[in-house]
């Protein structure tokens, strides 16, 4: 039923359908355009909806942790549903979005809009990641990689398109350029046929595809999960360790398996890798704002510089990547990433475009080189196990990686506005920041914006200068998470070795040639 293989960039394949692809690079232009649009207006939201900074990260996070939920579900029934029907809930959610999110009103209609947008976002990459998979069965990293460079394409058009207009222009119009790409996508992909998944070619059976998540696979995902919709919807933590541990137990009895010991360890290394890339992109245009405004720029240039990159890079991953295994280049990305992150936490000046290309070239390659080793790796998974990893990767983001960003900085703005009062003798804490609240990850008492807009300019001034100096700060506090990475990735390849090196699995199919 399978069989393995040297990793290599030059086995000759059967010819695919290029505009098919194309059309898959497109729909995942549109999921970043509504990522990016939505990251630049951020300011706008909380400024018009007098919104606090952990109410901002609760939005950006929505637009991550539903992903999940959407494209585990869709994995499990695409086969089925029919890839060019799931596209068309894909498009369908993507334009509610844009409409809902233009009209909305306040926090809880951003939230709502930007749910559906996450929803949508799932489905396309439900679909387009075992599509590309099954089309290059030879070339999987590199062709995943290539697929992925429409993310950060998508970030640097749609961030070129909004900066274009400037901060005058009402955030509205920005959204709406969503609708772009979607059209764009949604024409091309009414046009195209799909092939069967690599694995019904092989005649792996639907429970075979289960075994490979098992129990334990499923226990991760749904943990995530439960536990945000608990956050949601205001059950009990025991409400949700009852429902995980039914869903996951009864899955687990069902398969008879506990899951490949490889896959739980890449969906453990996973959650790291999320909050590293998407967790900061999400804030990285808030977080550098008041630096890059001192050189004379809208601080969403560091993300359409850093997407610049990562979009340069992954269009060119054939040639890199047959160069380095896959897991040594994911390796070598954690430390730069590493590096980056914490050298932007305290540049000033032109060292933040530096900081920032340090930190592009680590991000570059983790998000598509993750899927093609889980590809790689367990063919046999189909779409379930390539898309739970993206899954996971994309609700740790959510649930862990923008909410906890944004509560470190409510949080440490918190305390260093206290440390103040202290040493010079004022009453900022008392006077300007809300009663006690509680998040995922604690408590804070966060910025009163009523109170503050009728501050005296110098106490603005100084609790201005106090939120910005909170913001760089929790970049260095994230740095721990591609450090982690780092010593995932060389205990992998420490394993790899032990077993005669890294080799890539193949299924016999029909289109395996």
């Amino acid at each position: 039923m399978t069989e393995e293989v040297k990793s290599s960039a030059n086995i000759p394949e059967s010819k695919p359908d290029m505009l098919l692809f194309y059309a898959c690079v497109i729909s995942l232009v549109a999921t970043s355009f509504g990522f990016v649009l939505r990251a630049f207006v951020l300011n706008d939201w909380g400024a018009e909806f007098q919104l606090t900074q952990t109410q901002l990260g609760e939005i950006a996070g929505v637009g991550l942790w539903p992903f999940a939920i959407s494209i585990v579900l869709f994995s499990l029934i695409v086969d089925k549903v029919g890839y060019k029907t799931s596209m068309v809930f894909a498009f369908l959610f993507h334009i509610a979005s844009a409409l809902v999110t233009i009209f909305a009103g306040g926090y809880w209609m951003l939230y709502i809009g930007t749910f559906m947008m996450a929803i949508g976002n799932g489905i396309v990459e439900a679909v387009v990641n075992p599509v590309v998979a099954t089309m290059f069965p030879r070339q999987k990293t590199k062709w995943l990689a290539i697929l992925h460079a429409g993310w950060p394409g998508g970030l640097v058009l749609g961030g070129l398109m909004a900066l274009a207009w400037g901060p005058e222009t009402a955030w509205e119009f920005k959204i709406a350029l969503i609708l772009i790409p979607t059209l764009l996508y949604g024409g091309m992909m009414i046009t195209r046929r799909f092939a069967a998944n690599e694995r019904v070619q092989a005649g792996v059976s639907y429970v075979e595809m289960l075994k490979e998540l098992g129990g334990v696979g499923a226990l991760l995902i749904t943990a995530l999960i439960v536990f945000q919709l608990g956050q949601v919807f205001g059950w009990s933590a025991w409400v949700s360790v009852v429902v995980t541990l039914l869903i996951s137990a009864g899955f687990g009895l069902y398969v008879k398996s506990w899951g490949r010991p490889l896959f739980i360890v890449l969906l453990l290394v996973m959650v790291p890798l999320a909050i590293t890339e998407l967790g900061t992109d999400s804030w990285i245009s808030s977080l550098m704002e008041s630096e890059m405004e001192k050189l004379g720029l809208q601080g969403g240039w560091v993300l359409v510089y850093t997407s610049a990159i990562m979009l340069v890079l992954r269009l060119f991953a054939g040639s890199i990547i047959h160069r380095m295994s896959p897991l040594g280049l994911l390796a070598l990305s954690s430390f730069i990433a590493a590096v980056g992150l914490y050298y932007l936490s305290f540049s000033v000046g032109s060292a933040i475009l530096i900081a920032a290309t340090i930190y592009a070239f680590g991000k570059s390659y983790l998000w598509p080189l993750m899927l093609g080793v889980v590809s790689e790796q367990f063919p046999k998974g189909g779409a379930l196990t390539l898309n739970v990893i993206a899954g996971l990767g994309m609700i740790s983001a959510g649930v862990i990686g923008a909410g906890v960003l944004g509560f470190l900085q409510d949080k440490r703005a918190d305390g260093n506005i206290a440390q103040y009062d202290a040493t010079h003798n004022t009453s900022l804490y008392d006077t300007y920041l809300t009663e006690e609240r509680t998040s995922l990850f604690g408590e804070y008492r966060a910025l009163d914006f009523g109170k503050f807009s009728a501050a005296p300019p110098e106490d603005k001034e100084t609790i201005v200068a106090i939120q910005e100096e909170s913001k760089k700060v929790a970049l260095r506090d994230i740095v721990v998470f591609p450090v982690i990475m780092l010593v995932s990735y060389l205990l992998l390849m420490l394993y790899f070795r032990r077993k005669g090196g890294y080799k890539v699995k193949l299924l016999n199919t029909q289109s395996d040639t």
